[in-house]
């Protein structure tokens, strides 16, 4: 007689997907400081790695306490360059393409300026209503400091979740300067053909810019094969490099050698410590740099940057698209009816790490299950959960433990108890 079928909706059911899991011993290298905490916020703040802790302790007490400025010759003044490569191996970059500095919004500035430098004569920039509202905001900033001579098209979302491709593709012609989204929208999770639209991009002649924000570390890329002009992304998401980390800037090594950042600071300078008065830009990547490094911060990423290296980007987006997928399964069994409503995409080549959902009294919901079940998932405007899956640390059993506590608070009306006023972080 054949074994019934598992019940999808039990708990038992995803603690045996944990005792499956290949990746599961990855958990025990991150800090737990609150066992019973159910902490799905990896696509705003990743867990702390253990090893970064150790890191940054050595890099307090043993190199600035003991080294004190020899530490800049030790391994200092390298580390955007040498976690850049690291980071770079994950996102399909060859060596000396990728730096890790600045924040995401000083580097997508850098590169907006580059690009739309390159294509003088072109005056269209391609964009989605989806994308991240920072990004957005650079777009109008660079506009207004090149005279407002190029027009930004944003591309409507019909539902709120995606951007219809071919309606995309066709909006990218001979009069754009530059296509620029991010790979994984913040709010809905929603996956872009990265790969399909730097093609159409490439044959138009139009530049590419990528914000990798929401899906470095937990979805592949090929930049170098697709032939990307530009990418940026944080590190302190799925990165897990801490409140904060620096960024990272890729820029395709394919690209013509006038390609210039418009932040002329002399880590940028050909050789930063003679001191000339007269700016000359360095070779390569280093060319876009342009402060003192965040030391600190960086040595804590580097850690991790190395852990997933390890673990294999692949293996974990396999995890990534189950644990999405058990979430999307318990939806369909416990969720829609208990009013809330799936807000990305159900095609696993369509997602990233996240699930949202929609419900009227989302920010309520918020407030009640992180005090009534350690629950800690966000809001975003106007009516979205957003429960951000890390492959590394998150767990099937969490994923369950998440929905109970969803459809708890609902049912039993716990919601009601919390003021809707909006203060501090959502």
């Amino acid at each position: 007689m054949a074994a019934p079928a598992p019940d999808i909706g039990s708990r038992s059911h995803a603690q045996s997907l944990d005792a499956a899991d290949p990746l599961a011993p990855y958990r025990e290298q991150f800090v737990h400081a609150d066992e019973g905490l159910i902490y799905l916020l990896g696509n705003s703040l990743g867990r702390l790695p253990v090893a970064s802790a150790k890191r940054v302790e050595q890099a307090v007490g043993a190199e600035w306490g003991e080294r004190l400025i020899r530490g800049w010759n030790d391994g200092w003044l390298a580390a955007p360059g040498r976690i850049g490569d690291k980071l770079g191996a994950l996102i399909g970059a060859g060596p000396g393409q990728v730096v890790v500095d600045d924040s995401t919004t000083v580097n997508l500035y850098k590169a907006m300026m580059a690009a739309l430098a390159l294509r003088p004569e072109r005056t269209r920039i391609i964009t989605d209503a989806l994308n991240f509202p920072s990004d957005l905001y650079l777009l109008e900033g660079c506009v207004r400091t090149l005279g407002d001579r190029h027009e930004i098209v944003r591309l409507p979302s019909a539902d709120g979740v995606t951007v219809d491709l071919q309606t995309l593709l066709a909006a990218i012609d001979e009069r754009t300067a530059l296509v620029t989204l991010s790979q994984v929208v913040f709010r809905s999770g929603f996956l872009h053909d990265a790969e399909t639209i730097t093609r159409r991009a490439r044959e138009a002649g139009a530049l590419t810019l990528w914000d990798m924000s929401h899906s470095v570390g937990v979805v592949p890329a090929a930049l170098d094969d697709w032939g990307v002009d530009f990418a940026v992304g944080c590190t302190y998401k799925y990165l897990n490099g801490g409140p904060g980390s620096p960024a990272f800037l890729y820029v395709n090594a394919a690209l013509p050698a006038e390609t210039r950042s418009p932040v002329w600071g002399w880590f940028g300078h050909r050789e930063p410590f003679r001191f000339d008065l007269d700016y000359r830009p360095s070779e390569g990547i280093d060319r876009f740099r342009a402060g003192s490094p965040a030391v600190l911060s960086l040595l804590a990423l580097e850690p991790s940057v190395e852990m997933i290296l390890e673990a294999g980007v692949e293996a974990i987006r396999e995890k990534s698209l189950a644990l999405t997928g058990c979430l999307i399964d318990l939806y369909d069994a416990k969720l829609a009816g208990a009013g809330y409503q799936l807000a990305t995409p159900r095609e696993p080549h369509r997602r990233g790490s996240q699930i949202s959902l929609r419900h009227p009294e989302a920010f309520r919901i918020r407030r009640a299950v992180a005090e009534h079940h350690q629950l800690l998932i966000d809001f975003r405007e106007p009516d979205t959960l957003r429960l951000g899956l890390a492959p590394l640390y998150t767990r099937f059993a969490e994923v369950w433990d998440a929905v109970e506590a969803l459809v708890e608070v609902v049912a039993s009306e716990a919601y009601l108890r919390y003021s809707g006023d909006r203060n501090g972080l959502t």
